[in-house]
């Protein structure tokens, strides 16, 4: 039987990996100077996705069906906010409104009042050799479903392709002038398109983790501001990928903390143990994003986007 501590970094990392997938893409979409408020629309098209995709096709047709319907739900908040020129924020809020009424109308109209059930295929621990033997650490961080390795692996290629290539180094010229890189030949254009159909598929992997690696089954707004959260978390590591990835573990540790507390038999009302990930949070923000500095262009639409 797991420790207690061993148990909670099991918790805390699980909870924090759909929170990690999609801060990791929002950091590459708020880089080219666009937030999007859409985020947690992604999130819940990727859940039902996922959710239609391995009722059809098991685990890997449920994860790509939740990709692609993250970059549909992207697709439709680019189409607006970079090519219409759309407030980011209203564009963002309306395409997470029409996520959650579709999926909620299409998962009615398919599956019926008596809803998915719990007979979905879910993603099975991949423990890795040796590793996962080891104490405490071992079965939190090294037996995990392969989604989870997902973020081990694309926090380090982030950060190398942000910081170590010409196209990073453009995304995030994109991100601070725009006019500038648009006079250096980049379109801004272009490269919000590209940040946020990779964002959207982030997000939308997000959504499919939590059906096919945490509950095993779709509910209506399943998502529960895990997308919004995600934009936190986004601020909270300073829009670098491990800072990001850390922030999200902080956020996953938090919610984990409602399990750990529960079990020790305190007796107080449970709904603080709810409110605890969100109430760090804020304080979390406050206290050290609030002295990190956004990309300049962040949120701002001006000439170049017509170019």
């Amino acid at each position: 039987m797991s420790s207690p501590l061993a148990a909670f970094l099991e918790g805390a990392v699980r909870t924090a990996t759909p929170l990690a997938l999609a801060a990791l893409g929002e950091t590459v979409v708020q880089r080219s100077g666009v937030i999007n408020i859409g985020l947690e629309g992604a999130v819940i098209a990727g859940a039902f996705g996922a959710l239609v995709g391995a009722d059809a096709a098991g685990v890997a047709g449920g994860f790509a069906t939740a990709a692609v319907a993250g970059v549909a739900t992207a697709a439709i908040f680019a189409l607006f906010a970079v090519s219409l020129r759309s407030d980011q924020i209203i564009t963002g809020t309306a395409v997470t409104l029409f996520s959650l009424g579709l999926t909620g109308a299409l998962y009615r109209a398919i599956y019926g009042a008596r809803g998915a059930a719990l007979t979905l295929p879910t993603a099975a621990a991949w423990p890795v050799p040796l590793l996962a033997e080891l104490p405490v650490v071992g079965s939190a961080f090294f037996a995990q479903p392969a989604v989870t390795y997902l973020v081990y692996a694309a926090t380090p290629l982030l950060w190398w392709w942000l910081y170590r290539t010409h196209a990073g180094l453009a995304l995030r010229a994109v991100g601070e002038n725009p006019d500038a890189a648009l006079a250096a030949g980049v379109s801004p254009r272009r490269l919000r398109w590209q940040a946020l159909l990779v964002g959207g598929a982030f997000g939308g992997l997000a959504g499919g983790s939590l059906v096919l690696a945490q509950v095993g089954t779709f509910a209506e707004g399943m998502s529960a501001g895990r997308g919004f959260i995600a934009i936190a978390v986004v601020a909270l590591g300073r829009w670098h990928p491990w800072g990001v990835a850390l922030a999200a573990l902080l956020f996953g540790a938090a919610s984990a903390l409602q399990f750990l507390f529960q079990a020790m038999g305190w007796r107080v009302p449970y709904q603080l143990f709810l409110a605890l990930p969100y109430a760090l949070t804020l304080a979390a923000l406050a206290g050290a994003a609030g002295r990190a500095v956004a990309p300049a262009a962040l949120g701002r639409r001006g000439t170049e986007e017509s170019a």
